[in-house]
Protein backbone atom coordinates (compact mmCIF):
# COMPACT_ATOMS: atom_id res chain seq x y z
CA UNK A 1 0.00 0.00 0.00
CA UNK A 2 0.99 3.72 -1.21
CA UNK A 3 2.01 5.63 2.13
CA UNK A 4 0.01 8.79 2.17
CA UNK A 5 2.37 12.01 2.72
CA UNK A 6 2.55 13.02 6.56
CA UNK A 7 0.47 16.16 7.21
CA UNK A 8 1.84 19.40 8.65
CA UNK A 9 -0.73 18.59 11.89
CA UNK A 10 1.05 14.63 11.96
CA UNK A 11 4.45 16.55 11.64
CA UNK A 12 3.64 18.91 14.73
CA UNK A 13 2.31 16.40 16.48
CA UNK A 14 5.48 14.34 16.49
CA UNK A 15 7.46 16.95 16.94
CA UNK A 16 5.45 18.15 20.41
CA UNK A 17 5.62 14.20 21.53
CA UNK A 18 9.50 14.62 20.76
CA UNK A 19 9.55 17.87 23.16
CA UNK A 20 7.26 16.59 25.38
CA UNK A 21 9.55 13.55 25.98
CA UNK A 22 12.58 15.75 26.41
CA UNK A 23 11.10 17.60 28.90
CA UNK A 24 10.03 14.55 30.92
CA UNK A 25 13.50 13.60 30.73
CA UNK A 26 14.43 16.75 31.90
CA UNK A 27 12.46 16.69 35.62
CA UNK A 28 13.49 13.02 35.54
CA UNK A 29 16.85 13.47 35.95
CA UNK A 30 16.41 17.58 37.50
CA UNK A 31 14.01 15.66 40.23
CA UNK A 32 16.14 12.71 42.16
CA UNK A 33 15.64 11.16 45.69
CA UNK A 34 17.99 12.39 48.70
CA UNK A 35 17.64 15.70 46.83
CA UNK A 36 17.20 17.88 49.89
CA UNK A 37 19.41 15.83 51.83
CA UNK A 38 20.02 12.45 54.72
CA UNK A 39 18.30 12.47 58.19
CA UNK A 40 19.35 11.00 61.48
CA UNK A 41 18.33 11.62 64.97
CA UNK A 42 21.17 13.22 66.79
CA UNK A 43 20.36 12.62 70.59
CA UNK A 44 16.74 12.87 70.25
CA UNK A 45 16.36 15.51 67.19
CA UNK A 46 15.64 14.44 63.78
CA UNK A 47 19.02 16.40 61.69
CA UNK A 48 19.33 16.99 57.72
CA UNK A 49 22.79 16.72 55.94
CA UNK A 50 22.58 18.30 52.56
CA UNK A 51 25.99 16.50 51.27
CA UNK A 52 28.08 13.28 51.67
CA UNK A 53 31.16 11.31 51.59
CA UNK A 54 30.84 7.70 51.45
CA UNK A 55 33.76 5.26 50.13
CA UNK A 56 33.38 1.37 50.50
CA UNK A 57 37.22 0.61 50.48
CA UNK A 58 36.49 -3.07 49.91
CA UNK A 59 35.87 -2.40 46.20
CA UNK A 60 38.76 0.10 46.33
CA UNK A 61 41.28 -1.82 43.53
CA UNK A 62 43.89 1.75 44.12
CA UNK A 63 43.49 4.36 46.52
CA UNK A 64 45.39 6.21 43.99
CA UNK A 65 42.74 6.62 42.13
CA UNK A 66 40.24 7.91 44.19
CA UNK A 67 39.22 11.23 44.30
CA UNK A 68 37.46 11.67 47.49
CA UNK A 69 40.69 10.80 49.29
CA UNK A 70 44.35 11.80 49.50
CA UNK A 71 47.25 10.03 51.30
CA UNK A 72 49.48 12.10 53.39
CA UNK A 73 53.33 12.15 52.79
CA UNK A 74 55.36 14.27 55.90
CA UNK A 75 57.59 13.87 58.23
CA UNK A 76 57.17 14.99 62.07
CA UNK A 77 60.42 15.33 64.43
CA UNK A 78 59.89 13.94 67.55
CA UNK A 79 59.58 17.16 69.33
CA UNK A 80 56.74 17.80 67.22
CA UNK A 81 55.44 14.66 68.06
CA UNK A 82 56.11 14.73 71.60
CA UNK A 83 57.24 11.25 71.52
CA UNK A 84 60.72 9.21 71.74
CA UNK A 85 60.31 9.14 68.26
CA UNK A 86 59.42 10.87 65.02
CA UNK A 87 57.11 10.29 62.68
CA UNK A 88 57.26 9.53 58.90
CA UNK A 89 54.14 10.00 57.12
CA UNK A 90 54.77 7.29 53.62
CA UNK A 91 52.18 6.97 51.24
CA UNK A 92 52.85 3.63 50.76
CA UNK A 93 52.30 2.56 54.10
CA UNK A 94 47.91 3.15 53.09
CA UNK A 95 47.71 0.29 50.71
CA UNK A 96 44.51 -1.21 49.53
CA UNK A 97 43.87 -5.01 50.38
CA UNK A 98 41.20 -6.62 48.01
CA UNK A 99 38.33 -7.51 49.13
CA UNK A 100 39.91 -6.81 52.93
CA UNK A 101 39.62 -2.78 52.58
CA UNK A 102 41.84 -0.05 53.37
CA UNK A 103 45.21 -0.86 55.53
CA UNK A 104 46.93 1.76 57.18
CA UNK A 105 50.32 0.34 58.81
CA UNK A 106 52.74 0.94 61.38
CA UNK A 107 56.36 -0.43 60.08
CA UNK A 108 58.24 -1.96 62.88
CA UNK A 109 61.32 -0.91 61.67
CA UNK A 110 62.12 2.92 62.34
CA UNK A 111 64.06 5.26 60.00
CA UNK A 112 66.19 7.66 61.02
CA UNK A 113 64.99 7.69 64.63
CA UNK A 114 61.32 7.86 62.63
CA UNK A 115 58.68 5.45 62.95
CA UNK A 116 57.23 5.09 59.22
CA UNK A 117 52.82 5.21 59.53
CA UNK A 118 50.39 6.14 57.87
CA UNK A 119 47.70 8.90 57.20
CA UNK A 120 44.66 9.33 54.67
CA UNK A 121 42.68 13.02 54.41
CA UNK A 122 39.26 13.33 52.84
CA UNK A 123 39.26 15.73 50.16
CA UNK A 124 36.45 17.80 50.90
CA UNK A 125 37.28 19.96 53.45
CA UNK A 126 33.98 21.66 54.17
CA UNK A 127 32.75 18.90 56.13
CA UNK A 128 30.87 21.16 58.86
CA UNK A 129 28.08 19.97 60.96
CA UNK A 130 27.45 16.05 60.43
CA UNK A 131 27.35 12.62 61.65
CA UNK A 132 30.71 10.72 60.65
CA UNK A 133 31.19 6.57 60.88
CA UNK A 134 34.14 4.21 60.19
CA UNK A 135 33.61 0.58 59.93
CA UNK A 136 37.34 -0.54 61.36
CA UNK A 137 39.38 -3.08 62.58
CA UNK A 138 42.43 -2.52 65.10
CA UNK A 139 45.27 -3.97 65.35
CA UNK A 140 46.18 -6.32 67.90
CA UNK A 141 49.60 -5.30 67.88
CA UNK A 142 50.54 -3.52 70.60
CA UNK A 143 52.14 0.14 70.39
CA UNK A 144 50.48 2.18 68.00
CA UNK A 145 47.32 4.57 68.06
CA UNK A 146 44.67 4.73 65.57
CA UNK A 147 42.27 7.49 65.01
CA UNK A 148 39.57 8.40 63.59
CA UNK A 149 38.86 12.16 63.46
CA UNK A 150 37.19 15.55 62.12
CA UNK A 151 40.21 18.11 62.04
CA UNK A 152 40.37 22.08 61.36
CA UNK A 153 43.51 22.69 63.21
CA UNK A 154 45.42 21.67 66.39
CA UNK A 155 42.86 23.33 68.62
CA UNK A 156 40.04 22.61 66.57
CA UNK A 157 39.68 18.44 66.59
CA UNK A 158 37.00 15.81 67.35
CA UNK A 159 38.79 12.54 68.02
CA UNK A 160 38.64 8.86 68.69
CA UNK A 161 41.68 7.49 69.69
CA UNK A 162 42.62 3.72 70.28
CA UNK A 163 46.25 2.66 72.17
CA UNK A 164 46.61 -1.30 71.51
CA UNK A 165 49.39 -1.16 74.03
CA UNK A 166 46.12 -0.77 76.51
CA UNK A 167 43.78 -3.72 75.16
CA UNK A 168 43.81 -6.57 77.47
CA UNK A 169 42.11 -9.46 76.34
CA UNK A 170 42.44 -10.83 79.47
CA UNK A 171 39.54 -9.40 81.08
CA UNK A 172 37.60 -8.02 77.74
CA UNK A 173 38.86 -4.66 78.44
CA UNK A 174 39.31 -2.16 75.19
CA UNK A 175 39.45 1.62 75.94
CA UNK A 176 38.63 3.95 73.76
CA UNK A 177 39.60 7.47 74.01
CA UNK A 178 37.13 10.47 73.20
CA UNK A 179 38.87 13.92 72.43
CA UNK A 180 38.02 17.70 72.01
CA UNK A 181 41.18 19.39 71.31
CA UNK A 182 40.75 22.96 71.95
CA UNK A 183 42.38 26.38 73.28
CA UNK A 184 42.35 25.12 76.33
CA UNK A 185 44.55 21.89 75.39
CA UNK A 186 46.74 24.09 73.84
CA UNK A 187 47.56 25.73 76.78
CA UNK A 188 47.62 22.80 78.88
CA UNK A 189 50.11 21.36 76.22
CA UNK A 190 48.25 19.64 74.24
CA UNK A 191 46.42 17.29 77.21
CA UNK A 192 42.81 17.65 76.95
CA UNK A 193 42.73 15.08 80.08
CA UNK A 194 43.14 18.71 81.87
CA UNK A 195 40.75 20.81 80.22
CA UNK A 196 37.12 18.47 81.04
CA UNK A 197 36.65 17.84 77.33
CA UNK A 198 38.83 14.07 77.57
CA UNK A 199 36.79 11.06 78.00
CA UNK A 200 38.42 7.70 78.63
CA UNK A 201 35.49 4.51 78.10
CA UNK A 202 35.63 1.00 77.25
CA UNK A 203 34.33 -0.29 74.20
CA UNK A 204 31.39 -3.28 74.66
CA UNK A 205 33.44 -5.65 72.30
CA UNK A 206 36.95 -6.67 71.12
CA UNK A 207 37.84 -4.15 68.59
CA UNK A 208 40.79 -6.43 67.20
CA UNK A 209 38.55 -9.58 65.69
CA UNK A 210 36.63 -8.14 62.82
CA UNK A 211 34.81 -4.71 61.81
CA UNK A 212 32.99 -2.26 64.09
CA UNK A 213 31.53 1.26 63.34
CA UNK A 214 32.74 4.05 65.17
CA UNK A 215 30.83 7.16 64.74
CA UNK A 216 30.74 11.00 65.85
CA UNK A 217 27.70 12.58 65.30
CA UNK A 218 28.74 16.81 65.22
CA UNK A 219 26.19 19.39 66.05
CA UNK A 220 26.23 22.60 67.29
CA UNK A 221 28.03 22.84 70.85
CA UNK A 222 27.67 19.02 70.75
CA UNK A 223 29.33 16.09 70.24
CA UNK A 224 28.34 12.42 70.72
CA UNK A 225 30.76 9.43 70.09
CA UNK A 226 29.39 6.03 69.51
CA UNK A 227 30.44 2.01 68.85
CA UNK A 228 28.17 0.04 66.72
CA UNK A 229 25.87 2.29 67.39
CA UNK A 230 25.80 2.82 71.10
CA UNK A 231 26.45 5.27 72.72
CA UNK A 232 30.58 6.07 74.17
CA UNK A 233 30.22 9.44 75.33
CA UNK A 234 28.76 13.16 74.60
CA UNK A 235 31.09 16.44 74.99
CA UNK A 236 29.68 20.18 75.03
CA UNK A 237 30.11 23.78 75.50
CA UNK A 238 32.76 25.79 73.87
CA UNK A 239 35.46 23.67 72.68
CA UNK A 240 33.21 21.81 70.28
CA UNK A 241 34.32 23.06 66.74
CA UNK A 242 31.90 26.35 64.98
CA UNK A 243 33.78 25.65 61.48
CA UNK A 244 34.18 23.39 58.49
CA UNK A 245 36.81 20.90 58.47
CA UNK A 246 37.98 17.54 57.04
CA UNK A 247 38.01 14.02 57.67
CA UNK A 248 41.15 11.97 58.84
CA UNK A 249 42.30 8.30 59.45
CA UNK A 250 45.84 7.76 61.18
CA UNK A 251 47.84 5.10 62.64
CA UNK A 252 51.30 6.05 64.06
CA UNK A 253 53.42 5.41 67.00
CA UNK A 254 55.97 7.80 68.37
CA UNK A 255 57.25 5.88 71.45
CA UNK A 256 55.61 8.12 74.02
CA UNK A 257 55.20 6.00 77.32
CA UNK A 258 52.17 8.01 77.91
CA UNK A 259 50.07 7.45 74.47
CA UNK A 260 50.75 5.49 72.03
CA UNK A 261 54.73 3.69 73.29
CA UNK A 262 56.52 1.36 71.10
CA UNK A 263 57.63 1.78 68.51
CA UNK A 264 55.42 -1.46 67.91
CA UNK A 265 57.56 -4.70 68.08
CA UNK A 266 56.94 -5.75 64.22
CA UNK A 267 54.17 -4.47 61.61
CA UNK A 268 51.14 -3.42 62.93
CA UNK A 269 47.70 -2.77 60.43
CA UNK A 270 44.45 -0.66 60.62
CA UNK A 271 42.02 -1.86 58.51
CA UNK A 272 39.39 0.14 56.95
CA UNK A 273 36.21 -1.19 55.76
CA UNK A 274 34.41 2.11 54.95
CA UNK A 275 34.07 5.50 55.71
CA UNK A 276 30.31 6.99 55.41
CA UNK A 277 29.92 10.76 56.11
CA UNK A 278 26.85 12.96 55.97
CA UNK A 279 27.02 16.50 56.75
CA UNK A 280 26.71 20.28 55.84
CA UNK A 281 28.91 22.21 54.06
CA UNK A 282 30.70 25.31 55.39
CA UNK A 283 31.17 26.84 51.78
CA UNK A 284 28.77 29.55 50.21
CA UNK A 285 28.55 27.45 46.76
CA UNK A 286 27.84 24.11 47.95
CA UNK A 287 24.75 25.89 50.03
CA UNK A 288 23.53 27.70 46.99
CA UNK A 289 23.58 24.07 45.37
CA UNK A 290 21.42 22.85 47.80
CA UNK A 291 18.66 25.62 47.23
CA UNK A 292 18.51 25.34 43.61
CA UNK A 293 18.50 21.21 43.38
CA UNK A 294 15.45 21.46 47.27
CA UNK A 295 12.55 22.36 45.91
CA UNK A 296 10.51 21.19 48.45
CA UNK A 297 11.78 19.73 51.60
CA UNK A 298 8.19 17.80 51.95
CA UNK A 299 8.40 16.32 49.03
CA UNK A 300 8.30 12.71 48.92
CA UNK A 301 11.67 11.11 49.13
CA UNK A 302 13.39 15.04 49.58
CA UNK A 303 14.97 13.68 52.41
CA UNK A 304 16.38 10.11 52.84
CA UNK A 305 16.70 8.70 56.21
CA UNK A 306 20.62 7.37 56.84
CA UNK A 307 20.45 3.56 57.82
CA UNK A 308 22.05 2.64 61.19
CA UNK A 309 23.60 -0.42 62.32
CA UNK A 310 23.05 -1.68 65.57
CA UNK A 311 25.08 -4.10 68.11
CA UNK A 312 22.91 -7.10 67.14
CA UNK A 313 22.60 -6.14 63.44
CA UNK A 314 25.51 -5.10 60.42
CA UNK A 315 23.60 -5.01 57.83
CA UNK A 316 23.08 -1.49 57.13
CA UNK A 317 26.89 -0.70 57.01
CA UNK A 318 26.52 -2.21 53.89
CA UNK A 319 24.14 0.38 52.11
CA UNK A 320 25.70 3.29 50.41
CA UNK A 321 23.20 5.87 49.03
CA UNK A 322 26.11 6.20 46.02
CA UNK A 323 25.30 2.57 44.94
CA UNK A 324 21.31 3.60 44.35
CA UNK A 325 19.98 4.38 41.36
CA UNK A 326 19.13 8.67 41.33
CA UNK A 327 20.20 9.29 45.22
CA UNK A 328 23.44 10.97 45.11
CA UNK A 329 22.50 14.11 42.20
CA UNK A 330 25.28 17.13 42.80
CA UNK A 331 27.25 14.96 45.27
CA UNK A 332 30.69 14.70 44.74
CA UNK A 333 31.32 10.43 44.27
CA UNK A 334 34.42 9.10 43.10
CA UNK A 335 34.65 7.39 40.10
CA UNK A 336 31.15 8.73 38.92
CA UNK A 337 31.12 10.80 35.82
CA UNK A 338 29.77 14.63 35.29
CA UNK A 339 26.98 13.12 33.32
CA UNK A 340 25.55 10.97 36.30
CA UNK A 341 25.51 14.20 38.19
CA UNK A 342 23.77 16.17 35.46
CA UNK A 343 22.19 19.07 36.59
CA UNK A 344 19.69 21.71 35.94
CA UNK A 345 21.82 23.67 33.55
CA UNK A 346 22.54 20.62 31.69
CA UNK A 347 19.27 19.10 31.54
CA UNK A 348 17.59 22.13 29.64
CA UNK A 349 20.63 21.13 26.83
CA UNK A 350 18.82 18.09 26.29
CA UNK A 351 15.54 19.69 25.88
CA UNK A 352 17.00 22.64 23.33
CA UNK A 353 18.14 20.90 20.47
CA UNK A 354 14.71 19.32 20.29
CA UNK A 355 13.38 22.42 20.02
CA UNK A 356 15.64 23.97 17.62
CA UNK A 357 15.47 20.91 15.29
CA UNK A 358 11.51 21.36 15.21
CA UNK A 359 11.93 25.20 13.90
CA UNK A 360 14.52 23.91 11.64
CA UNK A 361 11.96 22.06 10.18
CA UNK A 362 9.10 24.34 10.09
CA UNK A 363 7.51 21.99 12.66
CA UNK A 364 6.53 24.70 14.79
Amino acid sequence: MKRLPRSRNSSFRTALCLALFAVACLFKIATADCECGYSASVDGSRHVFTDLLETDFTRVEDIRHNTDWSRQAFNMSSERARGDFGEMFVIDNVASAKETGLQLTVQGQNVDDMVPVAELDSERADVFYGTFRASLKLTNTACTCAAFFWFYNDTAEIDMEFLSKDFQTSNNSYPVNLVLQSNEAAEAGYNAADTGNYIKTYLPFNPTTDFHEYRMNFTPNKVLFYGDNQLLGLMNGSAVPSTGGHLVLQHWSNGNPLWSGGPPAEEAVLTVKYVKAYFNSSTAQRNRDWVQRCKDVTGPNAVCEIPEITATDSTPGGFFFSDQHNMTNNQTVSGKSEGQRLGYGWSLMLVLPVLASGMVLGLW
